[in-house]
């Protein structure tokens, strides 16, 4: 053996780094996005904005979508670097830190302050009472997900953490995703049209979720060949 077939690193674990990657960087591409979109309501919301049917609700109450803005930032942001190998592996003090100071926290934020806008907000145009309901429904399994998450990391069960937390995130991301769908929506059946905004805002909670179950199971396959 020569010493070029000594030093040479194989390509796949060359390649390996930069494909662990991929998601989380996708995963930020995503949450720009809302995240982009919340940086103009703040900037609406400091600017003097004149009020309008779409904001009049933010401007007489600001605090909640304030909150709502900051949790779901940090927590998608920071939620994308979990799913990086090698800072849950290498650096698990950093992956802790980041997910009890900041990760949970700005996750409970971000979903109980968009449940109580879906409670107590009035309506915005192209949204009714199902879609209210929706709202209701996924920010609580978003708190359900982070509390369940937070039950296993004390017990223990780092696999049982990662998918409630996978699942919580999923949840907390899919605003990104409602934008994606709602962009062809607006132009088939206008963007205030409710029936087809709600049917769209649930499906995309739906297609996160699915993705989500998909990464659970693959961890699963991933351990199960590990341990043989």
């Amino acid at each position: 053996m020569n010493d070029a077939q000594i030093t040479e690193t194989p390509r796949s674990q060359r390649s390996r780094p930069r494909s662990s990657w991929l998601v989380p960087t996708g995963l930020i591409l995503l949450s720009l996005i809302p995240v982009l979109a919340g940086a103009a309501r703040v900037g609406e919301l400091t600017g003097g904005a004149a009020p309008t049917a779409h904001n009049a609700r933010f401007l007489d109450s600001p605090v909640p979508v304030l909150a709502h803005i900051v949790g779901a930032t940090v927590f998608s942001l920071v939620g994308a670097f979990q799913f990086v190998p090698a800072l849950r592996r290498g650096r698990a003090g950093w992956h802790r830190v980041a997910g009890r100071i900041l990760l949970l926290p700005a996750g409970l934020l971000a979903a109980l302050s968009g449940m109580w806008m879906a409670a107590f907000y009035p309506h915005p145009p192209g949204d009714g009472l199902v879609m209210s309901l929706l709202r209701l429904f996924f920010g609580a399994a978003m708190v359900a997900g982070l509390v369940l998450g937070i039950r296993a990391i004390s017990r223990r069960d780092l696999v049982g953490h990662g998918s409630w937390m996978t699942r919580a995130y999923a949840i907390g991301v899919a605003a990104g995703t409602q934008a994606l769908l709602l962009i062809p929506g607006a132009m088939l059946f206008g963007p205030t049209d409710e029936p087809s905004r709600t049917a769209i805002m649930g499906a995309a909670w739906l297609l996160n979720l699915a993705v989500a179950e998909g990464i659970i199971r693959r961890r699963a396959r991933h351990a199960a060949r590990s341990v043989r």
